[in-house]
């Protein structure tokens, strides 16, 4: 009930969420009560909400707020084993021919290229599938199809196939660390997922080296935002991209305090 309940309820704090929620109430101020100032404020709530969220200056702000806190270490410090988080692929079901990678995919182009370069023996593929979504395979299975596939051998590779969400990630991460005495690990996930997931891992007892991938937000993008008046007025105007980029961020922040609500970070 926890998942479903924190899958769902989140939808209604998320801009687009809260938007239709105000276009309801106003909707039904006029067809019923024909209170028409009260549906007047409703409709502007809305609209000032879809113009903050949909603007690339405060997108790209919150998603740097995140990105931002853990950069990546040059050079990347050795360790006893990746650990990559699921949430970077789709399910191998008709058309698709295979597996595929989602906008995360990255984590397992970084988690092959990080094992490439000698900084790891092992990779551990940590993602389940939540039962809903009606998918046979477990992500971790498909995970390591993708990075087989990209040079790194079976044998060098554990699957974790169980886990529903970060916290499950990190508590059945480190039973097999135990199990396999693994001291220290290099933790791969998006750069926006990657405060939460180190502080569920610490909270655990679990050295972990952020290894973060998947930055939506560069220093040139953000850049782009101030080199003239034009760019900066082009910046608030709203639009899809930027709108999906903020609700992401908001979904992380929301994520955290639920964690801190929980106890786990």
């Amino acid at each position: 009930m926890f998942l479903y309940l924190s899958k769902l309820l989140p939808l209604f704090l998320y801009p687009l969420g809260i938007a239709c929620v105000l276009l309801v109430v106003s909707l039904v101020m006029l067809l019923w009560g024909k209170k028409t100032r009260g549906a007047a404020i409703a409709i502007a709530l809305a609209l000032v909400i879809l113009l903050v969220g949909g603007n690339s200056w405060a997108a790209r702000s919150l998603a740097r707020s995140l990105e931002w806190q853990n950069l990546p270490l040059n050079p990347v410090p050795n360790a006893d084993a990746i650990v990559v988080l699921g949430g970077a692929t789709r399910t191998p079901t008709p058309p698709r021919p295979t597996a595929e990678v989602t906008e995360a995919g990255d984590r397992l182009l970084y988690a092959a290229y990080l094992y490439q370069q000698k900084k790891a023996p092992l990779i551990i593929l940590s993602g389940g599938r939540i039962e809903w979504y009606g998918s046979d395979s477990a992500e971790a299975t498909d995970m390591a199809a993708l990075v087989e596939n990209m040079g790194v051998p079976k044998s060098a590779m554990i699957e974790e196939p169980n886990s529903r969400n970060t916290y499950e990630n990190a508590v059945n991460v480190r039973q097999i660390l135990t199990e396999r005495d693994i001291r220290q690990i290099l933790l791969v996930t998006s750069a926006m997922h990657m405060p939460r997931s180190l502080s569920i891992f610490k909270r655990l007892g679990i050295t972990a080296i952020p290894a973060p991938t998947d930055f939506l937000v560069s220093t040139q993008e953000f850049q782009e935002l101030i080199n003239s008046p034009a760019a900066k007025l082009l910046s608030l105007l709203p639009e899809a991209v930027s709108l999906h980029l903020f609700t992401q961020a908001l979904k992380e922040y929301i994520g955290i305090l639920i964690y801190w609500l929980r106890g786990w970070v």
